[in-house]
C-alpha cells in the first residue's frame, strides 16, 4: 500500500483519521479516510499503489464502461445519461459554442460523440482499455490511453472535463498542471465531483456510495476544489448542481447499508439532500465545477 505524506491540496504533513469505510463495491477490503489537520481535506490514506489500481475496477458491473442496458436500474442509468449530456451541452455552449474538446475518462464515448455531432472537434482519454475500445468502434472517435495526455500540443482544447474522473486521479496537483498546459487561454475546464460536504454524504456516513473507496483517492468539497485549483492560476466562475446524483447515490448507499434498495428512503434522501444543496452555497451531492485561467 502506498502512504501518503503530504497533503494534496497545502502539503501538510499532518493528518487525522477521519473514517474507516469498506469496499462495498468489489473487494470488500477497509480503506482508512485521513484529513488534514491544517486544510481539512479528506483523503484515503493508504490506498493501493498505481500499478494495482486496476484491479479494483474489473467488474462487470461497473456501469460507466457498460454501454449494454440489462437490468430495470441500468435501463433508468442509460437514460438519465443520455439526458444529462443534453444538459451537458447546453451548460457548456453558455460559454463557448464550438471548438476542441477533450474529455478525459470518457468511458464508451457517449457524451463526446453527442459533442461529435454538434460539429466540435472532439478528442478522448480513457484508461479503461475495454471502454475505449468500445468508444473507438462504436462511434468512431479519437479516443487514447491515459499515457497519450501528455503528448497533446499547449493552449490546445477550448473545453477540458472531467465528469467524475479528477477522484480517481492519483497525481492530483501533475495533472492539474497537465491540464493548464493543453488549455487554451480562453478555455473553459469543466470538473464534476462528489461533494463530502453535502447532505446525502451526512445521512449516509461510511455507507454513502460515493466514498467509493480505493477507487475514489480524494473526496472534494467546495474549499478543496478551490484551494487545489487556485496554486495553478485556475479560478472557478461558476458552480452547477449534479441533481440527479442524490437519488442515484442514496439507491446505492441504502443497499451497502441495510442490502436493500428501499427505493422510497432513498428517493426522499435524495429529495432531502437537494433541498439543503439549494439552501447552503450548492452544497449539493454532486458539482460541476466551470473554471478559467485568471487574467484570460
Amino acid at each position: 500500500m502506498e502512504i501518503i505524506n503530504n497533503c494534496p491540496v497545502c502539503n501538510s504533513t499532518q493528518f487525522k483519521p477521519h473514517l474507516e469505510v469498506e469496499d462495498y463495491f468489489l473487494s470488500h477490503e477497509n480503506f482508512t479516510l485521513q484529513k488534514c489537520n491544517s486544510c481539512g481535506f479528506i483523503f484515503t490514506n493508504p490506498r493501493p499503489f498505481e500499478k494495482d489500481l486496476g484491479q479494483y475496477y474489473q467488474s462487470d458491473e461497473y456501469i460507466s464502461h457498460s454501454s449494454s442496458s440489462v437490468s430495470l436500474f441500468d435501463k433508468l442509468y442509460f437514460a438519465i445519461r443520455n439526458y444529462t449530456i443534453r444538459k451537458k451541452f447546453k451548460l457548456i455552449n453558455k460559454y463557448i459554442t464550438s471548438g476542441k474538446i477533450l474529455d478525459i475518462g470518457c468511458a464508451t464515448g457517449e457524451f463526446l460523440n453527442y459533442f461529435n455531432t454538434k460539429g466540435w472537434e472532439t478528442q478522448g482519454i480513457e484508461p479503461n482499455e475495454i471502454a475505449r475500445n468500445s468508444a473507438i468502434e462504436k462511434y468512431g472517435l479519437a479516443v487514447h490511453s491515459e499515457k497519450e495526455l501528455s503528448k497533446y500540443k499547449e493552449s490546445y482544447f477550448d473545453v477540458i472535463s472531467m465528469w467524475h474522473v479528477l477522484e480517481h486521479v492519483p497525481d492530483l496537483n501533475s495533472r492539474i498542471l497537465q491540464l493548464k498546459k493543453i488549455i487554451a487561454n480562453n478555455g473553459i475546464l469543466i470538473i464534476a465531483v462528489p461533494n463530502i460536504d453535502s447532505k446525502d454524504a451526512g445521512i449516509y456516513g461510511k455507507y454513502w456510495a460515493a466514498l467509493d473507496v480505493p477507487r475514489h483517492l480524494y473526496h472534494f468539497n467546495q474549499s478543496a476544489i478551490q484551494k487545489i485549483f487556485q496554486k495553478e492560476g485556475f479560478e472557478i466562475i461558476k458552480t452547477y448542481p449534479m441533481k440527479f446524483d442524490s437519488f442515484y447515490i442514496s439507491l446505492i448507499s441504502e443497499k451497502y447499508k441495510t442490502g436493500k434498495s428501499n427505493y422510497i428512503k432513498a428517493i426522499y434522501n435524495g429529495l432531502k439532500s437537494n433541498f439543503y444543496g439549494a439552501l447552503h452555497e450548492n452544497n449539493y451531492s454532486s458539482i460541476i465545477y466551470v473554471l478559467k485561467l485568471k487574467n484570460t
